[in-house]
C-alpha cells in the first residue's frame, strides 16, 4: 500500500513509470484491465484517453467534493495498492489480471457488489509482473468509502485467495501476512479431536491423579471412621473411557 495522496497524478505517474503526459493514451483494452462500472457513460468505444485525462477522471469526485467530513477535511483521498507476480509465476492472462483488480476493489470496500454510488476506480498493468489499482475513496454520492481499519490485512488475505485460486506462488514463509486467506470467512465454533494415542496418555494421567486422591481419602477415612464415598469423576470431553489393566 502506498501513502494516500491528494491527486491521482503521482499515483498514476509511479504506476507507470514515467510522468503522467496529454500525449500518452492509454485504453481498457490495453494498460487499464479493470475500472469502475459507470466508466462507460463517460467514454466512447472509439476514444483512447490520454493518461492526464484518466487522472483528471478519477480526482472530479475531490474536486466536487473537496471537504467529506467524514475524513475531516484530510485532502488524501486518492487511494493505491501495488500487487506483484513471484519471479517464477506463470504469466497471466488479461481476464486473470481483469480478476483481480476487481477482487482488490471490493474487498478494500472500493467497489463494494450492487452499490451503484461507489468511487471511480481503475486497475491498471504497464509492467508484466504488477498491477496498480487507483481509487478515490469520494463516492459519486459525496460520501466517503467504507474501506475497512485494517485494509492492508484484508488485501494480504484476498491476495492469499487469489494464489490459491490461480495457482499462483506465495511469498516466503517469513514474509507472509500473518493474516491468512481464511481471515474473511465467517468465524465457527469447531470441535478438534485429540490424536488418540495422546488422548488415550491424558486419560490414564488423570485416573492415575484420581487413584492417588481416592487411596488418600481412604487413608483419613480409617482415621476418622468414616465411610469412603465412591465418587464418579467426570472426564473433560474427547478424552476416551478408562482402560483395562488387561487391555494392556
Amino acid at each position: 500500500m502506498h501513502e494516500p495522496s491528494t491527486s491521482c497524478v503521482d499515483g498514476l505517474a509511479e504506476a507507470l513509470g514515467r510522468p503522467v503526459s496529454g500525449q500518452e493514451g492509454l485504453t481498457t483494452e490495453g494498460t487499464i484491465v479493470a475500472h469502475w462500472h459507470y466508466l462507460d457513460y463517460f467514454t466512447d468505444e472509439d476514444r483512447i484517453w490520454t493518461s492526464a485525462e484518466w487522472a483528471q477522471h478519477i480526482d472530479d469526485r475531490h474536486r466536487q467534493h473537496p471537504f467529506p467530513a467524514t475524513y475531516r477535511g484530510d485532502p488524501r483521498v486518492i487511494f493505491h495498492v501495488s500487487v506483484r507476480l513471484h519471479p517464477k509465476d506463470r504469466e497471466l492472462t488479461p481476464a486473470e489480471w481483469s480478476e483481480i483488480g476487481y477482487r482488490l476493489a471490493r474487498v478494500a470496500g472500493i467497489a463494494p457488489p450492487g452499490d451503484r454510488e461507489s468511487g471511480r476506480w481503475i486497475a491498471l498493468r504497464d509492467q508484466s509482473h504488477r498491477l496498480e489499482l487507483l481509487a478515490n475513496l469520494i463516492r459519486e454520492d459525496g460520501n466517503p468509502a467504507v474501506v475497512p481499519r485494517q485494509v492492508h490485512h484484508v488485501l494480504a488475505a484476498e491476495c492469499r485467495r487469489i494464489e490459491a485460486d490461480l495457482g499462483l506462488l506465495s511469498p516466503r514463509e517469513h514474509h507472509i501476512s500473518p493474516f491468512k486467506a481464511n481471515m474473511l470467512t465467517a468465524t465457527r465454533p469447531t470441535t478438534e479431536r485429540l490424536d488418540p494415542s495422546i488422548a488415550a496418555h491424558l486419560s490414564d494421567e488423570a485416573h492415575r491423579h484420581l487413584a492417588v486422591a481416592r487411596r488418600l481419602m481412604e487413608r483419613a477415612s480409617q482415621h476418622l471412621g468414616a465411610p469412603v464415598p465412591s465418587p464418579s469423576p467426570r472426564l473433560p470431553a474427547g478424552f476416551p473411557a478408562p482402560r483395562s489393566p488387561r487391555g494392556r
